[in-house]
C-alpha cells in the first residue's frame, strides 16, 4: 500500500495540474531575483493550464493514442479479460464500495461481448489503497447480478497494469489458454496491450470509451476541468508506456 501511495504521490507532482502548480510557484519565488526568468514561468504555467484544460486539446491528445479497430474473434480468442478502472468507498447508496466511472465503462462492454462470443470471463483489479474489498471482487458482483453475466476469474492481487497483466496468465495459463479479448478503455489500451503481451498472452483489443465528439463549439476552447484531467490521462498514459518499456528491457 505504500507504494502505490508513494507512485501516486510522483505521478501527482510530474502530471498536469500538479507540475503546472509547481512551475508557477518556481516563477513566483524567481520574481525579485531574476523577475524575467520568473515572469517567463508563470506565464508558461499558466498558459500551458489553460491549453490543456481545452475540450478541444484534451480530446485530441487522448485520441492519439487510440486504435479504433472493432474486436472480432478472429485470432481465436478463448477468454475475455477486463481490467478495472476505479471503485468508490462506503457509497452510502450501497452500504458499502461499489465501483464507478471508468469500471462501468468496461464492464459494460464485457458484458456485451460476453453475450456476443459466450467466452467466459476473468476480471482483474486489486485493493492497493487498502480496502477490503478488491475491485475484482466488486467487478464480478456487478457482472453478476446486474449484468446477468458470468464469471469464471476473479484476480484481486494486483496494484497495476503489469501485475494485471501477469497474474491474469498465471491463473489462465493452469488452463492453457493464451489468446484473449482484453477490455480496457481506448486510451489505456496501448499500454494495457503492451503489459499483457510481455506477460505472454495473444491480445486481441476490445476497446471502449473512445474520445468522441458530436461538433466543435465555442465551449471547445473554454477552460474545463474535465478536459484538465482528459490531458492528465494522455501524459499519465505516456509516461508509463516509457516506464513499461525500460522495465521490460531491463528484465530482459
Amino acid at each position: 500500500m505504500l507504494t502505490w501511495q508513494l507512485t501516486n504521490t510522483l505521478a501527482a507532482l510530474l502530471l498536469p495540474p500538479g507540475v503546472l502548480m509547481l512551475v508557477i510557484a518556481g516563477g513566483l519565488m524567481l520574481h525579485r531575483t531574476r523577475p524575467r526568468l520568473g515572469m517567463g514561468l508563470v506565464t508558461g504555467g499558466l498558459a500551458a493550464l489553460y491549453v490543456l484544460s481545452m475540450p478541444l486539446i484534451a480530446g485530441t491528445l487522448l485520441s492519439s493514442l487510440e486504435v479504433r479497430s472493432p474486436a472480432t474473434n478472429n485470432g481465436g480468442a478463448s477468454a475475455i479479460i477486463v481490467l478495472g478502472g476505479g471503485k468508490s468507498h462506503a457509497a452510502p447508496e450501497y452500504g458499502g464500495d461499489t465501483i464507478i466511472g471508468a469500471s462501468l465503462v468496461r464492464l459494460r462492454y464485457a458484458a456485451h461481448l460476453q453475450r456476443q462470443t459466450g467466452l467466459p470471463v476473468l476480471v482483474s483489479g486489486g485493493s492497493p489503497e487498502g480496502s477490503e474489498q478488491s475491485e475484482a471482487e466488486l467487478m464480478q458482483r456487478a457482472l453478476q447480478n446486474e449484468f446477468s453475466v458470468p464469471v469464471r476469474w476473479a484476480e484481486s492481487g494486483s496494484a497495476h497494469t503489469l501485475e494485471n497483466a501477469r497474474l491474469s496468465y498465471r491463473m489462465l495459463a493452469t488452463e492453457n489458454i493464451r489468446t484473449v479479448f482484453l477490455v480496457t478503455h481506448a486510451w489505456h489500451m496501448p499500454r494495457a496491450q503492451l503489459a499483457f503481451e510481455a506477460a505472454g498472452f495473444k491480445v486481441i483489443p476490445a476497446a471502449t470509451g473512445y474520445t468522441t465528439r458530436y461538433r466543435l463549439t465555442i465551449l471547445d476552447f473554454m477552460p474545463d476541468a474535465r478536459a484538465l484531467r482528459d490531458s492528465a490521462l494522455f501524459f499519465h498514459e505516456i509516461i508509463g508506456i516509457v516506464w513499461y518499456r525500460l522495465r521490460l528491457i531491463l528484465q530482459g
